[in-house]
């Protein structure tokens, strides 16, 4: 028996997925009877000849007859041990640990290193600055309703981090072997089955919300410890190596919110990108960070339909699902502008963590039936634009433009907006109009948006529709910063294990999910087994 590969499988986008075996078999002459076992590793749609939209599969097999892949450029031999290898944690180390390993952070890197490190029986105490995820949606329903904001408890922190109140897109544009662990521990914990072959798998912040609590109970269920409510305040080293960790929550021993402090030599930091005072309390402790780029931008509203009839032609809007695009254009000042975490079916958001600034992000639920899309249109940022040398001036940045928006949506949390008509208006009334959105961008990243926007309505019909709604402003994409990491996953701080977007190393829920599991690969392959 053998594992074999099969790209390029083409059908009808009514056809049922259980003909696919038919399909294999007449693809690589054998009987559809000689296929042992199949699998759905991957669909996409190609809708390049509308309004002919086609499912394009790839498909794993099995079968005892050997076949010729050399004259099939579509056709591989799976190498089963190998792929199997590239996921094999380490065996434990041979250093005895003085304490448990602490990870910060319960966003996707630090839930997959407190699950990768219970399952390994590390028993990790895992902490989160925010509240558990009831506690959570109850804040951001009051700020969403009331504009009451909980500075610890909101759209970035709290139980699942920041892109729990998203998309929940899965999709990654890494190449890791760990990709398929984290889409069936999604799937396990209530995702659903298609995230394992979708090209473009979404779980929807509804759904999200149940499975990231569920990740959790099993890590607890392992022997776990999760602690809410609680921020790592400051590390204590000695010789340059972490010997104990300042914590402000709940005493574990009373229950009163206080700092404590606790043992601690193996931290995983999984903070995220919005945590800047964790930011700033490193770079006072002398970890070694530096400037990193980012984006910034605003949010474009279509209607759903406009995208559907764009993307699949006006046969087939509304029979499929809800369409979604990525597009990118080169401006004349040479700034990149590009579309970031299109939601499809969704709406748009309001995030912030501070008093006085506001940013926003694109949210849609599984099911994304809002009948509206919306996606972020960003230019990049780069660190000579931050007009300081100081490691942190990327946030100080990101706050100015945060708190102009603040300010120029009214000064209470409402994000301020312009329709495309005025946003690209040369008039004085047009411009007037679309000044509050202006005046929440560098003039570099204005111009730069308007200038890309007739060239993404020649790929888009009607991208450049009057009507469409525009909010300012986007600014939390990425990290602005990176904590730097050795090889052994390390910052110089030794001990430190920097590790997701906050730390610079990942983009999205997928691969900050990956860089978490191997942040624990590096515990496990130095520490033996607590006793």
């Amino acid at each position: 028996m053998a594992r074999y590969r099969l790209a390029q499988i083409k059908t009808d986008t009514d056809e049922p997925m259980d003909r696919l075996p038919s399909r294999v078999a007449k693809l690589v002459r054998i009987s559809e009877s000689d296929i042992r076992e199949w699998e759905v590793r991957r669909r996409s749609t190609d809708s390049r000849k509308k309004p002919h939209i086609q499912y394009v599969y790839t498909v794993d097999f099995v079968t005892d007859k050997k076949l010729k892949i050399a004259n099939n450029r579509n056709l591989t031999l799976v190498d089963e041990a190998a792929e199997a290898e590239a996921v094999r944690p380490p065996e434990p180390g041979d250093r005895a640990a003085g304490s448990r390993p602490v990870v910060v952070g319960m966003g996707p890197a630090g839930l997959f290193a407190g699950l990768e490190l219970a399952k390994a029986g590390y028993r990790p105490l895992i902490i989160e600055r925010g509240p558990a995820m009831e506690g959570r949606i109850e804040a951001v329903n009051k700020f969403r309703e009331d504009r009451v904001l909980d500075p610890e408890a909101n759209m970035l922190f709290g139980e699942g981090g920041a892109g729990t109140f998203s998309d929940g897109k899965i999709g990654t544009g890494i190449k890791d072997g760990l990709i398929r662990q984290v889409l069936a521990e999604f799937r396990d914990a209530g995702a659903g089955d298609d995230i394992m072959y979708l090209a473009k798998p979404h779980i929807g912040t509804d759904v999200l919300r149940v499975v990231i609590v569920n990740i959790r109970r099993k890590i607890e269920s392992l022997g776990a410890e999760v602690r809410f409510g609680t921020k790592l305040e400051r590390i204590i080293t000695k010789d340059g190596e972490i010997k104990a960790a300042v914590l402000r929550g709940p005493d574990p021993a009373s229950g009163e919110t206080c700092e404590y402090r606790i043992d601690a030599e193996a931290i995983i930091l999984a903070s995220g990108h919005s945590a800047r005072d964790t930011f700033a309390m490193l770079e006072g402790e002398g970890a070694d960070m530096e400037q990193k780029p980012f984006s910034i931008g605003v949010r474009m509203e279509h209607p759903q339909a406009l995208i559907d009839a764009a993307q699949y032609g006006t046969e087939n809007a509304g029979k499929l699902a809800p369409a979604d695009y990525r597009i990118n254009y080169r401006a004349s000042n040479g700034r990149g502008v590009y579309s970031f975490c299109m939601c499809p079916g969704g709406e748009v958001v309001v995030c912030t963590t501070a008093e006085g600034e506001l940013c926003v992000n694109g949210m849609s639920n599984r099911r994304r039936d809002s009948g509206t899309a919306n996606s972020g249109i960003l230019c990049d940022v780069r660190t000579e634009d931050f007009g300081s040398d100081d490691v942190l001036a990327g946030v100080r940045f990101q706050e100015k433009y945060e708190r102009l928006a603040f300010i120029n949506g009214g000064g209470d949390f409402t994000a301020p907006k312009c329709c495309m008509k005025d946003f690209l208006s040369d008039d004085e009334e047009g411009r007037r109009a679309a000044q509050p959105v202006k005046a929440s961008l560098p003039e570099f990243a204005y111009e730069a948006i308007r200038e890309a926007v007739p060239d993404f309505a020649r790929r888009i019909k009607g991208y450049d529709d009057p009507d469409a709604v525009i909010t300012a402003v986007e600014t939390r994409s990425s990290s602005p910063v990176r904590i730097l990491r050795d090889g052994s996953g390390q910052s110089n701080i030794r001990g430190l294990y920097p590790a997701g977007e906050g730390a610079g190393y990942a983009g999205g829920i997928t691969s900050a999910a990956c860089d978490g599991i191997r942040a624990a690969w590096h515990i496990i392959e130095k520490y033996s087994l607590p006793k």
